[in-house]
Parts: C-alpha cells; sequence; structure tokens
C-alpha cells in the first residue's frame, strides 16, 4: 500500500502539477487512514465498508487531537480521490470509499481589512522605526506586495528578482499547479520594492560578509530565502502594533480581493490576477463585497436603520 501511495503522489505532482505542500498534506491524510485501517480494523482496503468510515470519522471527532468539520471534510476528500485513482489504475476498491458521500461544506466568507485597518497596518510597518532599517523595508515591502498584489505566501516566499519588471509595474508569479500569471503592481507597492531592491537587499547577507547567492527577492538576515513561517510572523506582529489581532497573510489576499471589487474591478480580471482556475472560487468574494456594500449603507443611509411606528 506505501508502493501505491507514492505512485498515488507522483501522479499529482507530475500529472496534476499539484504543490509540494499540497502533496505533504495528500501524504498525512492518506497514511492516517491506511493506518488506520490496518491497526484498528486490521483490514485491506478493498474490504472496508460503509460502517467502518463511521468508525474512523468518529475517531477523528473524538481522538486526543480532535479535528474541525473542514479538516475532516479535507481528509475524506483525499482518501476518496486515492481510492478513485487506485480503481482506474485496476485495483479492487469498495465503492463506499471511492464514493464517499460528503457534506456540503458551509460557506464561509473569508475575514478581511477596511481600508482604515490597512492604513493602521502600515503605519505600523514604518522602516524608520525598525530596530533594524533593512528589516523594516523589507517587511514593507513584502506586505506591500501582499496587499497590492494578492500574492499567496508561498508566491511570495519565492518570488525572483527576474520575476519583477518595475518599469511596466507588473510581476510574474508561479503559482499553484506550476501556473504563471501576470499580476500588476500598484504605485506604491512599486516604490518600496524598487527601494528595497536598490538600498537594502544587498545589506540581508550571511554573517560572514559574503554576498547572498540567491535570486530570491525577499530574503533572512543570512542571506537566505525567507520562507512561509516568518512571513506569518511578520504579519502577525504587525497587525498587533496596528489593534489587528490574529492577522496573517492570506487575510490580506482577501482584502486585495474585496477592495478591487469594491472599486469595481471586473470578477475575472480578478480571477485572473488572484490565479484561481476556476470562477466559481473567485464568485465568493462578490457576495463578501455585497455584505461590506450593505454594511456601508446601514451606517450611511439616515434612514437605513429606522422603522415605520405601528
Amino acid at each position: 500500500m506505501s508502493a501505491l501511495l507514492e505512485d498515488f503522489l507522483a501522479y499529482l505532482s507530475i500529472e496534476r502539477g499539484a504543490s509540494p505542500h499540497t502533496i505533504e498534506a495528500y501524504r498525512r491524510d492518506i497514511s492516517d487512514f491506511i493506518d488506520w485501517v490496518d491497526s484498528q480494523k486490521r483490514l485491506e482496503l478493498e474490504t472496508v465498508a460503509r460502517g467502518d468510515l463511521a468508525d474512523y470519522i468518529a475517531a477523528l471527532k473524538k481522538g486526543e487531537h480532535p479535528l474541525s468539520a473542514n479538516s475532516i471534510e479535507r481528509r475524506l476528500s483525499a482518501i476518496s480521490s486515492f481510492c478513485k485513482y487506485l480503481a482506474r489504475e485496476g485495483f479492487s476498491v469498495n465503492s463506499s470509499v471511492s464514493q464517499l458521500a460528503r457534506r456540503k461544506k458551509d460557506q464561509r466568507l473569508p475575514d478581511y481589512l477596511s481600508v482604515a485597518q490597512i492604513e493602521a497596518l502600515f503605519a505600523a510597518l514604518n522602516p524608520d522605526l525598525a530596530v533594524n532599517f533593512a528589516l523594516g523595508l523589507r517587511d514593507r515591502t513584502m506586505v506591500e506586495l501582499l496587499y497590492s498584489s494578492g500574492l499567496r505566501v508561498s508566491e511570495l516566499c519565492s518570488l525572483r528578482i527576474d520575476q519583477t519588471n518595475l518599469d511596466e509595474q507588473f510581476i510574474r508569479v508561479m503559482g499553484k499547479g506550476s501556473k504563471e500569471r501576470l499580476v500588476p503592481l500598484g504605485a506604491v507597492a512599486t516604490q518600496w520594492l524598487d527601494r528595497y531592491l536598490k538600498q537594502e537587499r544587498s545589506a540581508l547577507k550571511p554573517r560572514r560578509g559574503l554576498p547572498a547567492t540567491t535570486d530570491k527577492v525577499f530574503l533572512t538576515t543570512k542571506g537566505k530565502p525567507l520562507y512561509r513561517q516568518a512571513v506569518y510572523a511578520v504579519v502577525r506582529d504587525a497587525g498587533e502594533r496596528a489593534g489587528i489581532s490574529g492577522l496573517h497573510p492570506h487575510v490580506l489576499r482577501h482584502t486585495f480581493a474585496t477592495h478591487l471589487l469594491d472599486g469595481g474591478a471586473d470578477l475575472r480580471a480578478l480571477q485572473e490576477m488572484l490565479g484561481h482556475s476556476d470562477l466559481s472560487t473567485t464568485q465568493i468574494y462578490t457576495h463578501l463585497s455585497r455584505e461590506h456594500l450593505h454594511e456601508e449603507y446601514v451606517s450611511s443611509h439616515p434612514r437605513a436603520g429606522k422603522r415605520l411606528d405601528a
């Protein structure tokens, strides 16, 4: 079974273009199920029945570290995909597993920041007030890019210098499935990026004084490519200083999309900028934007909250 799992993961990587992060998530989810079937039921995968699945779901809900409904849904999706792959390859798999009847996900509107909160966030990222100016300029620049272009954290960390075009104000982004897209840069973000690349990026180098050898835009203090956890920490800490608790980079991506739609952006243009393969993924922002517009109406219109006297 382990060999079959490796074949499936190779299929996801080569034929489906899945990211290393996605492949690792599939590996964890499917391996957990295989281990559970072996240890708890002592069954082969082809003999697992619907009742066994119910027991597995119950175990996920009541284990030492109970999973949320969305996490269970993700795990069932991974198991189902694996079993469908096995069936296509000619292996016998119980249809109860390959055709899992999963609940419809609750559509949860993403969190986003108001324009005032964005201004407060950038005020908290003033590099002149940072202990280390080079790091302060780097942090301000990368948060500008997250908000200006709606980048995912992985896209920000992997961004190379040759993918930036400051003269024409756009960047080439390698997104999910190794799909490249062009994303505009705002004028303010362009200015910060130009300043960072010309003035302070070279200051981020190994302590021994050797020049950085990477072509990545954003570096650590040792001249190595910046990693995801560092970006999360920078955004979280800046949010705390701005009075925004629990802020993470994806909120800036949601804010980018919401503010564009509020400003009248075309939905398909937004889909292209976000790198969504399916327009339905982008359409959630139309609901979010309508909610925002309704809030603005209720708070601004003098008769919006009034009721007729009985």
